[in-house]
């Protein structure tokens, strides 16, 4: 269910608002009058929203599929060697 907050309540209550949505919730939606006008989004998913936005970033998701569907893999070791 999506969680809504007045604006007038989320200016009294911004703090708690913000801490509820890093802990528990993706996004809160803001209202107006009843009426949907913004959004207080957690950085991880408003970062994954930018990222599912980005045609060159879902290419190489595709493209890194693929390469693991096809075996063309690396090895911890093969990657970063001895640390």
């Amino acid at each position: 269910m999506i969680r809504t907050v007045e604006s007038s309540t989320l200016r009294a209550h911004l703090a708690d608002v913000m801490r509820e949505v890093e802990a528990k919730q993706d996004f809160v939606l803001v209202t107006r009058k009843d009426k949907p006008v913004s959004v207080v989004a957690n950085l991880d998913f408003f970062e994954d929203l930018l990222a599912l936005a980005s045609p060159a970033y879902r290419k190489s998701i595709r493209e890194a599929r693929e390469d693991f569907r096809r075996g063309r893999t690396f090895t911890h070791a093969e990657v970063f060697g001895r640390l």
